[in-house]
């Protein structure tokens, strides 16, 4: 572990990262309705203020990073809904200032001075996140990596500007697309990131790739300083978590899953119910398996959060998960 990490505070101190859980399901729970195009990022043009109160709210539940609402931004999409480039480009930068000016609001308010600053991880959603069809959770995309890497490179040269601590590559479907991204990333050497695969089973990505053969993508990449999995089904965690350790012993490993609710693509809806208290009992096993930064994707919210850090950082864990107090990063034989 780097020491000029940004995650390397929180490991050493608390020997996880919680992050945060879904920016669009709780401003869904906030009365906004997101079944456009642009998804969230829609309020970047019209009320960016509740955006940075769901951050806000993250923060308050004790995420110790909050991602940005750049996810389903880019260049593109916005201009397609007939904003300039101009504005555009603006929009895009402004994610980050979003989540910088939340994060320093409420450390001017927080009382507890054991809290680590908090970090902010821009967004890098996928390509199937602008197409607004479902294709994020199948990876079914008819295009080459040049052409992927062609779509994401305006975005990532824009937030490579910004004062992002790290970038979040997350919920790729696709191997050609985690190519293409790891193309960006060797070209911005001064860009650490995370990658994280969203995946249909216990063994594979959405497209069908094995977990291994999209870990070694990464495993020799010094920028890269974790690789995991969000936006799938919580079941599926500890094997896939299984498979991918033993490939990037050096490095941590990301989890962020949804809530175990199913996604209906045709319906536009999630099916199911969730269960915070649940969800972070899961978590433990995430952790014993060797995850070290874990939050929530679709359909958790700041009530998953709060009961995450609640159950992963507290005393009385101590003798069960002693890794939680000790500066060791190894994965649990």
């Amino acid at each position: 572990m780097d020491p000029k990490s940004p995650i390397y505070p929180f490991l050493k101190k608390q020997g996880v990262l919680i992050l945060d859980g879904g920016l669009a399901t709780e401003l869904e729970n906030r009365g906004h309705n997101l079944d456009h195009p642009l998804w969230s990022a829609r309020l970047l043009i019209n009320n960016p203020d509740e955006i940075f109160a769901v951050h806000r709210t993250y923060l308050q539940a004790g995420a110790d990073c909050i991602i940005s609402a750049s996810y389903q931004a880019s260049l593109s999409g916005f201009i397609s809904e007939g904003v300039s480039e101009k504005k555009a480009k603006a929009l895009m930068k402004k994610t980050i200032t979003i989540a910088c000016d939340a994060r320093d609001e409420f450390l001017s308010t927080n009382n507890d001075d054991q809290r680590i600053k908090p970090i902010v991880a821009a967004s890098i959603g996928p390509y199937g996140a602008y197409l607004a069809n479902g294709s994020e959770y199948i990876g079914n995309y008819d295009i080459n990596t040049e052409t992927l890497r062609a779509f994401h490179e305006p975005r990532w040269e824009l937030l490579v500007q910004t004062s992002a601590d790290l970038f979040a590559c997350e919920t790729i479907p696709s191997i050609r697309e985690a190519e293409a991204l790891r193309d960006l990333l060797d070209s911005t050497p001064d860009i650490q990131a995370w990658i994280s695969y969203s995946c249909r089973d216990d063994s594979h990505i959405s497209d069908g790739t094995p977990i291994e053969e999209c870990v070694s993508l990464f495993e020799d990449s010094p920028q890269i300083i974790a690789i995991g999995i969000n936006c799938t089904a919580p079941k599926y965690i500890v094997s896939l978590i299984r498979k991918i350790a033993p490939r990037v012993p050096s490095k941590d490993i990301v989890v962020y899953p949804n809530s175990g609710e199913s996604y209906d693509a045709k319906q536009k809806k999630w099916l199911g119910i969730s269960s915070p208290l649940d969800f972070s009992e899961a978590a433990l096993g995430w952790f014993q398996a060797g995850a070290r930064l874990i939050g929530g994707c679709c359909r958790t919210g700041p009530d998953h959060i709060r009961t995450l850090r609640k159950t992963l950082i507290k005393e009385d864990n101590k003798d069960n998960y002693p890794g939680l107090w000790e500066q060791d990063y190894s994965v649990p034989q």
